[in-house]
């Protein structure tokens, strides 16, 4: 019999949690290394926090899940987050505000309705947030955080794409749309859609020369920025700022020997954009991605405070690490039976004793079902106090401390994880 799940989620069997704490770790590892604190928000957010001014893309916004808050008098309707910025974003409002420069990450659920329901609807992600400054060297700091994770992970084929929402924003601003038609074409070109001037009333002379080309920008190098600034100096004067600071960045991946692709039309489906937008690759699978978003604090009513962030798709790093990178030392797992309830203390301390010393242990509660334990331990009423069995030997080990108990398990499995200090006898 089968009871069914809702469409678009999934259910996480201890194998895979096994691999998802692993990647929790080593990205809640690699964040404290580099000085970032951890934080949590709560699952449901006001869903105006998500409609403010430049937030969402409009696309999204219509995925999101959302119901009202109903206290019987009145209500608010609220939302099932649909992204983990915003979030923190408030959180910072609220209690971090005036305190500067915060780094923050955090693991979390978020929730995007797909009408099929045959791609998650529940996904799972870790991100970070720099909060409180706008550089060069902040952009570089959260990409160069992030590849390393990814190295971490053992990660291979790994692509890292960059744009710049500023350029972009620039190039809509220098068209005659109307704020309408740049919101809507912003959004195309975040999901990806180079083509998204097509079509529009727009000078073709200057879309063929000049909108279309930049629309399709790719390099590899800053050189390439360079001469792309020098070319647009006098006929696109509105985009030095940005090509400045593009350049600024990506100079800095050079010198650290990051290697990259420039793609302008690549984007990350969030409107809060103002300046750097990075994405992850591995292979054709996006694994990531994150960006520079000045305006989102300040949209919100925190102040003028610059910030940027990423976020990791666990769900699909999950199919994508080599399952070498799951493989951790596992401590001796032993099962302890009593003869009789008169034992049942001593069983409780012994397990324990041997729980604090680094290993797994479980009780024996007689329901007969096969176990991948290799080692028994009956706890007796008399001497011998401790009788261990090893499923590998006919000979029974008997003992009269949990020392020797140890002892006998250390040299039969090769444990070499064991505790400096022993348990007491």
């Amino acid at each position: 019999m089968r009871v069914q799940k809702c469409k678009g989620t999934r259910d996480l069997s201890p194998d895979e949690m096994a691999r998802f704490r692993i990647i929790e770790e080593v990205f809640r590892e690699r964040c404290l290394r580099w000085g970032y604190q951890e934080v949590r928000t709560p699952t449901i957010e006001y869903l105006h926090l998500f409609t403010s001014a430049g937030t969402l893309t409009p696309s999204m916004l219509g995925k999101v899940y959302s119901f009202l808050d109903w206290d019987g008098w009145s209500g608010e309707r609220v939302v099932l987050r649909p992204d983990g910025t915003i979030p923190v974003a408030r959180l910072y409002i609220d209690a971090m505000a005036g305190k500067g420069l915060a780094r923050l990450f955090y693991v979390t659920n978020t929730f995007i309705f797909e009408e099929t329901g045959k791609k998650t609807r529940e996904r799972w992600q870790c991100g970070t947030e720099l909060i409180g400054v706008n550089t060069p060297a902040s952009d570089a700091e959260l990409i160069v955080l992030a590849l390393e994770i990814l190295n971490k992970l053992k990660l291979k084929n790994v692509t890292l794409r960059l744009s710049h929402a500023g350029l972009i924003k620039a190039l809509l601003e220098r068209l005659d749309l109307s704020p309408e038609e740049q919101e809507r074409v912003f959004d195309r070109i975040l999901d990806g859609d180079a083509r998204a001037l097509a079509g529009m009333r727009i000078d073709k002379a200057e879309l063929d020369s000049i909108l279309l080309p930049l629309l399709n920008l790719k390099g590899h190098s800053s050189g390439f920025l360079k001469n792309l600034r020098a070319i647009s100096a006098r006929s696109l004067p509105e985009f030095e700022p940005y090509l400045n600071n593009f350049i600024d960045v990506v100079s800095i991946l050079e010198n650290l020997g990051i290697k990259y692709q420039i793609d302008i039309a690549s984007g990350a489906g969030f409107e809060y954009y103002t300046g750097i937008i990075f994405q992850l690759y591995s292979g054709r699978e996006k694994i990531g991605g994150g960006g520079r978003y000045d305006n989102l604090i300040p949209a919100m009513g925190g102040g003028d405070v610059p910030a940027s962030g990423f976020a990791l798709y666990i769900d699909r790093l999950m199919n994508l690490v080599e399952p070498e990178i799951w493989k951790k030392p596992v401590p001796p797992s032993v099962l302890v039976r009593s003869e009789a309830d008169a034992e049942m203390k001593e069983a409780f301390d012994a397990a324990s004793l041997l729980r604090d010393a680094g290993y797994t242990v479980a009780f024996d509660l007689g329901s007969g079902e096969p176990t991948d334990t290799r080692w028994l331990l009956e706890i007796r009423g008399k001497k011998p106090k401790y009788v261990l069995r090893d499923k590998f030997e006919p000979r029974a080990i008997e003992a009269e401390t949990i020392n020797e108990v140890m002892a006998v398990i250390e040299e039969k499995s090769g444990h070499q994880d064991s505790p400096a200090e022993r348990a007491p006898s």
